[in-house]
């Protein structure tokens, strides 16, 4: 198995047999992503955090690069805390609450474009918009009490409770809020009042921004994915989404034009579902289960690395898929015993470049705490490494609100996280930039004499006729565990050998029995041309062309007299009793006229040979082949299964 095939990824780690194969794009610093946690008593954590305990479905937390928002359980109205990053540790029994709401905070968001300004959506039906004050800190000088900090702007037009918030990725201050009045209103924020209303039929359960701010994205209740074209206030797509009574979640995968899901099936388990945007009637290969936990699944894409985060609600773990060619491919898990209510990750334009970190997750822990993740591709260089820090979005919008709501459309420009990584200011780019491919070059790839394109397209073959029970064509699921692969290598190893010993036991039967049939031919030689050029039975096996080339071989390789010339060799053809003496045939010289006519015809025989064996040479090399993919693809069933 050491020649097997691997997928060409910079983050993926895969189980090969025993070992791990650690593969990057480049194919010369190994790598794959891998969650690193950070223990409670480093106080590398944020502790003492009271986390609202209000069952509505809602990520609980969000970071930019300079803060943490967290929904806090308070009394006298609904409130919410902003940390700042760098004050970790266990917090003041009383800090500063952005207070202003009547009723519990429910959702709230970071603009994208400016990380001191942030919104919040209320069961009292507002949404608010606030700005963090210079030099905030949540520790006040001693006898000091902290000041909370009111509202910016109020934002009044739903009746009833506004579950989340979302602000337009590419527009500067428009802002997308739905409610439990069935609708999804989109803010102008600077004006303060609502420009669009999308009407649905139930409860919007999730919904995600385009990468260009012009679409909008919606699950709801009524188990309908929705795709808008907002500013014509209508749904482009309405298609059914995942079965399951229990709430779903999308996200929009950036500069793709595609989206995202997770949901419940009918039976309640969960389901991951890729859509294209073009044609959305369906999931792209079916709905995929991930497993039978019953809490919601939280998505988180990354554009730079084209990787999904899925969090779960309710366990600890966060399992990492790699999208590529309309799959998602397994990486890895983040496993921890503490379960988690809440996740947030921080924008990459936050993430600490100088330890190879590509994203950062903040879970709530016993709401009592946040514990920060590092997902780290450890390497051992130490200067920038471009291939996985493309350019990502700043802080520069690609328009302002105005022009958005009168059908402006663009990418906001991005930043070089290169200049950042130095120190620099960060240096803008086109939005339109796009980083180099780096595809490994077949010189450079490892097992170049093993990965051969013959068994690799039989192997793939099977996949589009294949068991309920088997991943879909859409994902790959992770590998069978280590513990798995120790409880069952002996076994395979012992199979594997007896049906090598059998295999190699027959096969030396078959070609024992193949060159008995055929007796040795006996060569005689003849004068005429007619007997040379004798036709070869139909029915000849394989084992009486090889004897007949060897026959040629050697007469060939010996020395060529002309009493030989007149007398070529044709082993399958039987031996006349009337022939004439060979002494006469050399000296006739009509025999030696014949002699130049069987050179011709012999040469001919011989090409004619060698060409009928390639022929079957050819196919019998082309069964061995798809015989070898076939008994690899049964051997990762077997290794699958058990």
């Amino acid at each position: 198995m050491s020649g097997r095939f691997v997928r060409s990824s910079k983050y993926r780690k895969v189980l090969d047999g025993m070992t791990y194969v650690l593969i990057i794009a480049e194919w010369d610093i190994a790598g794959h992503v891998f969650g690193r946690p950070t223990r409670k008593a480093q106080e590398q954590c944020y502790d003492n955090i009271r986390i609202s305990k209000n069952a509505w479905d809602t990520n609980l937390v969000k970071a930019n690069p300079q803060y943490l928002s967290v929904n806090w359980e308070a009394s006298g109205g609904g409130a919410f805390a902003v940390i700042p990053l760098n004050e970790k540790g266990r917090l003041p029994e009383q800090i500063p609450l952005f207070r202003g709401h009547k009723a519990v905070v429910l959702d709230t968001d970071w603009n994208p474009f400016d990380d001191s300004l942030i919104a919040s959506g209320s069961d009292d039906g507002k949404a608010f918009v606030w700005r963090v004050p210079e030099d905030f800190t949540l520790r006040t000088e001693e006898g000091e009490d902290p000041k909370d900090v009111g509202p910016l702007k109020q934002l009044t037009g739903h009746s009833r409770k506004v579950g989340h918030v979302l602000f337009n990725p590419a527009a500067a201050n428009v802002l997308a809020t739905s409610s439990g009045d069935y609708t999804v209103k989109i803010w102008d924020v600077e004006a303060g009042s609502p420009r669009l209303t999308l009407k649905h039929t139930d409860i919007v359960q999730s919904l995600s921004w385009s990468a260009n701010g012009s679409l909008v994205v919606t699950t709801s209740r009524d188990k309908k994915l929705r795709i808008w074209d907002v500013r014509q206030e209508a749904p482009a797509h309405t298609v059914p989404g995942h079965a399951g009574a229990k709430n779903s979640r999308v996200t929009w995968m950036g500069e793709q034009d595609r989206i995202a899901t997770t949901g419940f099936s009918k039976m309640s388990d969960r389901q991951l579902g890729l859509w294209d945007l073009r044609d959305p009637k369906e999931p792209v290969g079916g709905f995929h289960m991930l497993d039978s936990i019953s809490g919601v699944c939280m998505p988180f894409w990354d554009e730079a690395t084209k990787c999904l985060y899925l969090a779960g609600k309710g366990d600890g773990n966060i399992r990492y898929f790699e999208y590529e060619r309309d799959r998602f491919e397994y990486l890895s898990e983040y496993k921890s015993g503490d379960p988690q209510r809440g996740v947030a990750f921080l924008p990459k334009r936050g993430v600490n470049m100088h330890e190879n970190e590509v994203m950062r997750a903040f879970k709530t822990v016993n709401d009592s705490y946040i514990e920060p993740i590092s997902f780290i591709v450890p390497r051992r260089a130490e200067v920038f490494q471009g291939d996985i820090y493309p350019p990502v979005v700043g802080t520069k919008p690609a328009m302002s609100a105005a022009e958005w709501f009168d059908g402006m459309e663009g990418l906001p420009p991005k930043i070089d996280l290169e200049s950042i990584y130095e120190g620099e200011e960060p240096a803008e780019i086109p939005a339109d930039s796009k980083p180099v491919s780096r595809v490994p070059s077949s010189s450079t790839m490892p097992f170049p004499s093993k990965q051969e394109p013959a068994p690799a397209s039989p192997k793939k073959a099977p996949e589009p006729i294949q068991e309920p029970p088997q991943p879909s064509p859409a994902f790959r699921g992770p590998p069978p565990s280590v513990k798995e692969q120790t409880n069952s290598i002996a076994n395979l190893a012992s199979k594997y050998e007896d049906d090598k010993a059998d295999s190699s036991s027959s096969t030396e039967e078959d070609d024992s029995s193949s060159f008995e049939e055929v007796p040795k031919p006996i060569e005689r030689q003849v004068a005429s041309s007619s007997s040379s050029s004798s036709s070869k039975p139909a029915h000849t096996k394989p084992a009486a062309e090889i004897t007949e080339a060897a026959a040629i071989t050697r007469k060939l390789s010996s020395p060529v007299s002309p009493t030989k010339l007149a007398a070529p060799v044709s082993p399958l053809k039987p031996a006349s009793s009337q022939q004439p003496p060979l002494a006469s045939s050399a000296t006739s010289p009509g025999a030696a006229a014949a002699a130049a006519g069987d050179d011709q015809v012999t040469l001919k025989d011989i090409k004619a040979l060698l060409e009928r064996q390639s022929r079957t040479i050819s196919g019998q090399s082309e069964k061995i082949a798809m015989l070898t993919a076939e008994v690899d693809r049964l051997k990762t069933t077997i290794g699958e299964k058990m």
